[in-house]
């Protein structure tokens, strides 16, 4: 069995996307999330070895959701997708415990390298 990973995004077409990607390099998508709250749920029930986080969802965003994975989880791993590349989110997002950052349009080879650190 492949490694096991989360996708949150409030997007289905780049859930979709991500999925594609990650599926086509062997892993197993194991659950999705639109929000940043239903993302900390699935994650305590599923505990994924890796989560896809986008940073701007409904109800609570990315770097939240982080902060309360990473500090119920400690070892956690979590990769950051956005569009909005701002160095100021990066290094929010990396302080609350992500491991790597992704900009969208996402290269699938660039997604593979990110996921491959995060999950050293």
């Amino acid at each position: 069995m492949g490694r096991t990973v989360l996708i949150c995004d409030d997007a289905l077409f780049m859930r979709t996307m991500i999925a594609n990607i990650l599926k086509g390099a062997g892993f197993e998508v194991v659950g999705e999330a639109e929000t940043g709250s239903q993302a900390i749920e699935k994650y305590r029930e599923l505990k994924p070895d890796l989560v896809t986080m986008d940073i701007v969802m409904p109800d609570m965003g990315g770097i939240d959701a982080v902060k309360a994975i990473t500090k119920e989880f400690p070892e956690a791993r979590v990769l950051m997708c956005s569009a909005m590349g701002q160095q100021a989110l990066v290094m929010e997002a990396i302080q609350a415990g992500a491991r790597d950052f992704v900009v969208k349009p996402f290269q699938p080879s660039r997604v593979l390298e990110a996921v491959q650190r995060a999950l050293r």
